[in-house]
């Protein structure tokens, strides 16, 4: 093993090197000349080599003290620029952050980027498309900083939330169903219609909810076809394969052959409506998640104006 050098001395060793006479260095250093001399016997003792030559009238580098120069300023140089690095991830102005998302949170994700790219342009982004259910679990697992989903049911003691948005369920229709024309579509009306949904082990509350919306209009709806994504679901409807019931955002993207109309049922909003909630593992610590969610509440909060 190569003898430990602590790092005092190598800063020691490069001003005697640089202004090559031990009083001055020792002004430049802000210490008496006697205490520089000794740690510069006992670098070289620790090392085993003569750095410097030394007489009544001068002081001059070895070629081993030449060497030795070039490779303690390239050490101290990547020790303070791992210094930096440290104290910029620590403020939360560097380093990389994970962030997964569900598809239907583009309304808001999109522009919390860019406000987040501009304010943090140091942050490495890791963007991931998931369902709630694969989310809950990269957080969990620290393959995710922090996740934006629906409401997954039941919440992972370790996590916190938030949410970020309340959107309308829609009824996504194929656009020769005989309903597609109207305005609004009574929710009981759909009771005979084939149903496309999403799986529930990939977004427990999302799916319960849709199920208990459509009880709560008389009937269970028959699920024909499942699918992991939204934008598939909606694909599905387009086919003619069914129905399906789907967060309001996804209206957003116009796709041929689906028309998204509000349903009419009487119910309280929390029934009718979806959340889009961020979730984070509290457990740990992350300046750079802590300002990315600041950044998600004021993209929301200018979602909800532009809305309103």
């Amino acid at each position: 093993m190569p003898p430990a050098v602590e790092t005092r001395l190598l800063r020691q060793f490069i001003a005697v090197a640089e202004e090559l006479n031990f009083h001055r260095a020792a002004e430049r250093l802000h210490m008496a000349q006697p205490p520089l001399s000794q740690a510069i016997r006992k670098l070289e003792d620790t090392l085993g080599l003569s750095l410097f030559e030394r007489s009544n009238r001068s002081v001059a580098l070895t070629p081993a003290g030449t060497a030795f120069l070039g490779s303690a300023r390239r050490v101290l140089a990547q020790l303070d620029e791992g210094i930096r690095e440290a104290q910029a991830v620590a403020a939360g102005q560097a380093g990389r952050l994970a962030i997964s998302f569900v598809g239907t949170a583009h309304d808001l994700l999109p522009a919390a980027l860019r406000r987040f790219r501009a304010e943090y342009p140091g942050i490495e982004l890791v963007l991931r498309e998931a369902t709630t259910g694969e989310q809950l679990a990269a957080i969990t697992a620290g393959e995710v900083d922090i996740g934006l989903m629906r409401q997954p049911g039941i919440m992972i003691a370790q996590l916190a939330s938030e949410i970020l948005l309340r959107e309308p369920i829609l009824a996504a229709l194929p656009d020769d169903h005989p309903l597609a024309g109207q305005e609004t579509v009574p929710l009981a009306a759909l009771a005979d219609s084939d149903f496309i949904g999403t799986p529930r082990q990939l977004g427990i509350g999302f799916h319960d909810q849709i199920i208990g919306l459509c009880r709560l209009a008389g009937f269970s709806p028959r699920i024909v076809q499942e699918a992991r994504q939204m934008q598939t679901v909606a694909s599905l409807v387009a086919s003619g394969l069914g129905v399906a019931l789907i967060p309001g955002s996804l209206a957003l993207m116009p796709r041929a052959g689906v028309a998204f109309r509000p349903i009419a049922i009487e119910a309280p909003p929390q029934i009718t409506h979806l959340e889009l909630i961020a979730a984070w593992d509290a457990t740990r610590l992350s300046l750079a998640r802590d300002n990315f969610l600041a950044v998600l509440r004021q993209a929301s909060s200018d979602t909800l104006s532009v809305s309103n």
